[in-house]
This record gives C-alpha cells, structure tokens and sequence, in this order.
C-alpha cells in the first residue's frame, strides 16, 4: 500500500476537499484524517509560557516558610 501526505484546511463548512492525488478512478483508498489541533497559534495561546525563559532566584529555598505555625501545646 502507498502513502501520501496531505495536508489541507477544513472549510468554515466543515467540508474536506483533496484534489491531485495519484490513484486511478475506481481505486480503493482508506481515509485517515488527523487533526493539527497543536499548529502555532495555538500552542502559543495554550502553553503561554512554553519556550520562555524561566530563571529560579532560590531554587533551594523553602517555600511560604513564614507562614507555618508551630504549637508545643499536647493537650
């Protein structure tokens, strides 16, 4: 079986069109669609920060350690 890797845009329909494809009429195809959900744009707007630079002041550090409270009453 041959493969062809095609890569189109669905219509503000929803339809899907392909077009110039190498097979003869009346051939047998099986249809794979995969969405490219995780082009640019939206990885951007998703994962805003990824690609950043991220810098850690005090990456050893305790966190919040004022805010603990620590009682000696066993009762």
């Amino acid at each position: 079986m041959q493969t062809y890797h095609l890569e189109t845009i669905v219509s503000e329909k929803g339809d899907l069109n392909i077009k110039g494809l190498p097979l003869h009429p009346g051939e047998k195809v099986e249809i794979i669609v995969k969405s490219r959900w995780m082009n640019d744009k939206t990885s951007r707007h998703r994962y805003p920060l990824r690609g950043k630079l991220i810098r850690y002041k005090n990456p050893f550090d305790s966190v919040a350690e004022n805010e603990w409270a620590v009682s000696d009453d066993n009762s």
